[in-house]
């Protein structure tokens, strides 16, 4: 699978060279403030997956629900966040599902935090969902996707 995307403007643009190893649905309320929607869409990829293109996005730190630093990278021209390191994991990131050229093409794999989800968000059945993060990886993750995962925050 290869998918490529980028900012409103065009000035960053991204490949994903692999299948992302989940993709989130995430409905906590920091995710709904930083968005200015109902939800975040993430899929979860190595660094070393996601190829820049064109452009450098700009990372700028905001508070996350964990605690954890979280850093959004912008376009530094349109200001579109294409990406997320959550905990400054060198190769770990959260692509911003809504910037790539084909967003259907990754729907949702778990949705979590929907203790907080909106009232009239309906979510699809048959598809985990978690009133915060699910309790243990191992509940939604198939066991390839987590010794990817391992590989990825060893680097």
């Amino acid at each position: 699978m290869t998918l490529e995307g980028g900012c409103a403007c065009g000035a960053v643009r991204y490949r994903l060279k692999r299948a992302p190893m989940r993709v989130h649905c995430c409905h906590c309320t920091r995710c709904q403030r930083h968005t200015g929607s109902a939800f975040v869409l993430n899929a979860i990829i190595e660094g070393d997956e996601l190829e820049l293109l064109q452009g450098s996005p700009s990372p700028t730190e905001v508070a996350s629900e964990s605690g954890r630093p979280h850093d959004i990278y912008r376009c530094p021209r349109c200001l579109t966040a294409v990406w997320s390191d959550y905990g400054r994991r060198p190769n770990y990131r959260f692509v911003r599902v809504g910037t790539l050229d084909t967003p259907a093409a990754l729907p949702p794999d778990v949705h979590i935090f929907v203790r907080s989800k909106l009232p009239w968000v309906q979510l699809p059945p048959g598809v985990p969902a978690f009133d915060t993060f699910y309790p243990k990886l191992e509940d939604v993750w198939p066991p390839e996707v987590l010794a990817r995962r391992e590989r990825a925050l060893r680097q």
